[in-house]
This record gives C-alpha cells, structure tokens and sequence, in this order.
C-alpha cells in the first residue's frame, strides 16, 4: 500500500520501465482539514516499486501552472506511455477556474526522458470538450465541464495512438449522459477529437471516471469508477453506493455498453487500475482507499489484488484480504524522499 501521513492520495496511475514501477499519484496537503477541498489543490506527485506493494517517494512530476493557463486551478488524472523513439508521454488532466466558481477541464501532455524529471508541452492544452460529441459547461446540465481523465494506449493494428476520456454527452437526463470519450493522434502530440465510445443510458452514470480498457483472460474489458451520488436514477434504484465497475466489449475500442457494467468493487475502492505484475504475469486491480471504516474519506493506493474474467463479469480474488491486511499496524510504505521510510504506515 501507498500513503502519505502528511497529505490525501487519491487517483493514480502507473508506467512500467521493465526494472520499476512508476506509480504517478494525485495528493493534496491533509492540513485543508476537508477532504473533499483536496481536488482544487491537487499536485502528481510520483514513487518507485519493484513488486508494487513497496513504495519510495521520488520527486514530484508535475504542479499547476501559474495563471492564466489551462492548468492553473489543479492538475489531475492522466497516464504514461513511451513513444517508439524512447520519449516518456504523461498525459493529464488541466483544471481551470470559470466565471461562477465551476471548473473546465482540457487535456495537455508533458514529456520525459528519464521518467522524473517533466517538461509541460508548450502547445498545451491539446483536447478540450465542445463539437456535437460532447457536453460543455454552457449546457448546464453538470458541476463542471467534464473532460478528463486521459488514458492513452498504441492502437491494435499498429495505427498510430486512442486515448479514452472522461466526458459527457450533449443530451439525455442529467445522470445518464456520462460516455467514453474518444481521440486519436498518430503521434502523441496532435490529437484529433472522435465520436464518443459509448452512448448515454437510462441504465447508465453520468460520469465514467478513469477509464481504461484491457484485455483480461481473452476478455476486452472496459474498467471505470462512479459512485451513487453520479449514478443513474435507475443504477442509484438498486442500492449501490458504487465503485470500480467493468463492461465487458468486443475490442479495446468498444463499442462499449454500458448497460451492461458490473461492480467489481463497492465504494471501499475507486479509480481502479488494471496492471500485469511482471513476477507472476498475472493480472491485478489496484484501487484508491475511498471510504473507511468510519465512513469518511480513506485515502492511500490499496496493494495488488489478481483479476480473472470468470466467463461473466471480472471478478476480484480476495478483496477483503487486502482491506484486513493494510489495516495492520504491521504495515509499512517508502515514504520518504529518495529513501523507505522506518515508521510503520497504516490506513
């Protein structure tokens, strides 16, 4: 597991350079006191692996800019990829503030040789919501201009790059209008905006938060994050306080039907990540700590835990495992800067 006794971790998302894995985090200082004030002051900040499950903090990958810029209220979710000339992409989410306190988001990249130390791309931000695909903040119809959470992978037939994104539809009720965003570049740095991956559903959310897509046991699998309060009138019916939930599709690109979504987890886990562990070639699901045992705001990214299609739906071996086990005051995480920390961390 992976905590800070100083600040909130909360999304994540991982780069894999055959030796380590790069765990890129979301934080925010705990001295806000309020955790939900955490999304405004987000920062990615970064750590080191060999069997993800120990941690060193290394230095922090990005901040918000100062203003005016696209990212100058917070920076959030994204994903690392490398381009076939050895160049690191981190792709992320810019937050800025509009006119009536509510926020825009647009999606800008920076780059790395070495995965430590980035450089913000001068021609960001690269993809903002609008057209006819997509909902914007003059419709009215949200809190904010949803459109994040970029998830950037090579495409199947070796045509260049898709990324997924977080964003919604131009129509449909309020909490059905969530879809699978969708661009495409043939070089990682000039994207080009689709039609969305997945359509609005009186069974559906109206958000799918950190979208990634996997195959898992021959499966293409879609995974994806929303809770109750975002769900649909028809999802909210069935007494789900929501999650990471799955949908299984036909390829990587979908189509995707979100009818056809399950929980994997309940709101104990977010923001999900799929990951093949090298040491054993297996599957796992790593989520964030989202609500504890007292019900408030947990925090910290939860250790491994194997994935297996079951012919169904995806299904997690042993989650309450991993719950019991970082509950341990046995528990320990690097958490200092360059170095394991000696203090015992538990969640």
């Amino acid at each position: 597991m992976f905590t800070l006794p100083d600040s909130w971790v909360w999304d994540f998302w991982f780069a894999d350079d055959g030796e380590q894995y790069h765990l890129f985090f979301l934080y925010a200082s705990r001295a806000l006191h309020d955790p939900d004030a955490r999304h405004y002051r987000a920062s990615i900040g970064h750590a080191v692996s060999t069997d993800l499950e120990h941690w060193t903090r290394v230095p922090d990958a990005l901040v918000r800019a100062d203003p005016p810029a696209f990212d100058d209220l917070a920076t959030w979710t994204g994903s690392v990829v490398r381009h076939p000339d050895g160049t690191w992409f981190l792709f992320y989410t810019g937050s800025t503030r509009a006119t009536d306190g509510k926020n825009i988001q647009r999606i800008g990249y920076a780059t790395s040789a070495d995965l430590i130390t980035w450089h913000k791309a001068g021609d960001n931000p690269v993809l903002g919501a609008g057209g006819t695909w997509y909902e914007t903040l003059t419709d009215g119809q949200w809190h904010d201009e949803a459109f994040r959470d970029p998830w950037v992978f090579a495409d199947p037939g070796g045509d260049g790059w898709h990324m997924l994104i977080t964003a919604r539809a131009p129509h449909g009720a309020a909490f059905e209008r969530g879809v699978v965003g969708h661009a495409v570049s043939a070089d990682l740095r000039h994207w080009e905006l689709r039609p969305p991956l997945s359509a609005p559903s009186s069974h559906g959310f109206g958000q799918l938060e950190v979208t990634q897509t996997e195959i898992v046991d021959g499966r293409p699998v879609l995974v994806f994050s929303c809770l109750a309060e975002h769900a649909s009138e028809s999802r909210r019916a069935t007494g789900t306080r929501g999650g990471i939930w799955a949908a299984p599709a036909d390829s990587l690109l979908g189509p995707f039907d979100i009818d056809t979504a399950e929980q994997v987890t309940d709101d104990r886990f977010y923001s999900g990540k799929l990951l093949r562990r090298r040491s054993d070639d297996r599957w796992v699901l790593m989520g964030f700590h989202h609500t504890g045992p007292d019900g408030g705001f947990a925090g910290g990214v939860s250790d491994p835990m194997p994935v297996r299609w079951d012919g169904r739906r995806l299904s997690v071996e042993a989650p309450h495992a991993v719950l019991d086990a970082e509950s341990s005051p046995k528990l320990s995480a690097s958490l200092e800067q360059g170095g394991p920390s000696s203090a015992p961390v538990a969640l």
